[in-house]
């Protein structure tokens, strides 16, 4: 359906009709500054995402809690509030969204992917939904995750399995696997993801697009505890570097119940993300010096090289001392693991896939011996990474060993003949940076030969995310990669 609109611009010139395709396909930053110029209203905008769910997630099973009505008669209050005021609500106003279903909204179903909690509806909705509603937006539903976000392959027993978008008999990633989905699918502008090990690295490098584990602090954390370990964080999910950086503006910023959170406000990290003029020196390594990476991998990732020279950055081999990390998160993450779950009886015990399992019962026999060498380890990485980072602006690698992998497989269980001993093992490539605590950028470089996403990390000192995306954006510009999959295929499946 073709709607008549004055000329707009967009990224690939200015036309004078949008079809309902072109709107939900623009950037989210572009679908502000329509919402901005009245030019489309948010009820519209939230009616054609509408459409794109209803058109492509009967194949992906991304958005797996919807909430039409509410969605609506949030954009009409939007909309009445613009008209009344002649004022946005906030930055993010009428752009719709989905929260991952690890994150709890108010009054809307959040099951963790667990059918322990198939029926829970939370009373309060957790600090990156609120903030995000406070800057006006709309939320269309939840996207699915692994059972309480334990693994990097999207599937449940409560929703099933969410598919990748260019290839639906591929992996999504996980655990933000559907966030990253309907992003790519066009079924939401923005997104919001958590990552642990790889959550908001690994899913978009699958699905190709972008997404941003912040610094340890920039995006408050205040679970129970939240003043104790450092390995979870929450973070955006777009489709380009300065839609991850409008989201990020809502996300971050102090809170009175995150102590240790970073100072700076959200507002620092806003869109536009001018270039970087200095000369950059870039360290670089297709494999963080000894995993196995899939030959399809290393052969994307050898291209981006002469990239990065073009840019005028100067580029080496090298890599942060990682000695021990694995040992360390595992241990940690484990014990952390195991503590959310110690209030679960034995049937719901009972109830939890048997890999997440077998982790809770590993992380309760860690002993407090353990757990030092663990924090030791830590502590002694992070160290030598404020080194590094004195030699190096920005550090490179792949986001993932492998590319998206069949749907079948509960994990990835070899990589070029090593055989991975955990469910976990294949994603030591964003695991051992998550221990640094460090802002990793997660950037489309390039396809596989099977036409599969292959993303890089874009790695930078503790504090410089708005370096990061200024970084990522002028080499996603660079890049001048296509964005979106097959959507008429997708279309095709579903009919």
């Amino acid at each position: 359906m073709e709607r008549g609109r004055s000329a707009v611009a967009s990224g690939t010139g200015t036309v004078d009709r949008m079809s309902d395709d072109d709107l939900v396909d623009l950037p989210a930053t572009e679908q502000r500054d329509l919402l901005a110029r009245r030019e489309v209203s948010a009820r519209e905008l939230t009616e054609v995402h509408l459409a794109r769910v209803e058109l492509v997630d009967r194949v992906v099973n991304a958005v797996v809690t919807r909430c039409p009505e509410m969605a609506q008669e949030r954009a009409d209050a939007l909309d009445e509030h613009l008209a009344r005021t002649g004022q946005p609500v906030g930055p993010l106003h009428g752009l719709p969204v989905v929260h991952k279903d690890l994150a709890d909204t108010a009054g809307v179903r959040t099951t963790y992917g667990s059918p322990i909690f198939a029926d829970h509806v939370p009373r309060v909705d957790a600090l990156v939904v609120a903030r995000m509603k406070a800057d006006g937006t709309v939320m269309l539903g939840k996207s699915n995750t692994p059972e309480f976000g334990a693994g990097s392959h999207t599937f449940n027993p409560v929703f099933g399995l969410t598919r990748n978008p260019w290839d639906p008999t591929r992996s999504c990633g996980g655990s933000s696997g559907g966030a990253a989905v309907a992003v790519a699918c066009g079924m939401a502008a923005l997104a919001d993801g958590s990552d642990l090990g790889g959550s908001l690295r690994n899913p978009p490098a699958f699905c190709g697009v972008v997404g941003l584990r912040p610094s340890i602090g920039r995006v408050p954390e205040t679970g129970p505890m939240a003043t104790r370990v450092r390995l979870p964080v929450a973070g955006p999910i777009a489709r380009t570097v300065a839609d991850t950086a409008l989201l990020l503006a809502s996300l971050a910023g102090p809170h009175c119940h995150a102590p240790g959170g970073l100072p700076e406000p959200g507002s620092t990290f806003a869109p536009p993300l001018e270039p970087v003029t200095e000369r950059l020196r870039v360290a670089m390594s297709p494999d963080l010096g000894d995993l196995p990476v899939h030959r399809d991998i290393r052969a994307v990732f050898a291209r981006l090289t002469p990239v990065l020279e073009q840019l005028g950055w100067s580029v080496e081999d090298d890599c942060p001392p990682l000695d021990g990390a694995d040992r360390a998160f595992e241990v940690i993450r484990s014990w952390y693991s195991a503590s959310r779950a110690q209030a679960f009886t034995n049937a719901q015990r009972a109830m939890i896939k048997p890999v997440l399992a077998a982790e809770h019962d590993a992380g309760r026999a860690r002993t407090a011996t353990e757990l030092a060498v663990a924090f030791t380890t830590e502590t002694r990485l992070v160290n030598a990474a404020v080194a590094f980072f004195e030699r190096y602006d920005l550090f490179v690698c792949p986001a993932t060993q492998v590319p998206a992998f069949p749907v079948e497989q509960e994990y990835v269980t070899e990589i070029e003949g090593h055989p991975m001993a955990s469910y976990i093992e294949w994603m030591r490539v964003c695991s051992r940076l998550t221990l640094l605590g460090l802002p990793a950028l997660s950037l489309p470089i390039g396809f596989t030969v099977e036409g599969l996403p292959v993303g890089v990390q874009l790695v930078a000192r503790h504090g410089a995310d708005r370096f990061v995306l200024r970084a990522g954006a002028m080499l996603e510009a660079a890049l001048g990669l296509p964005r979106r999959p097959p959507i008429e295929a997708l279309a095709a499946r579903a009919s």
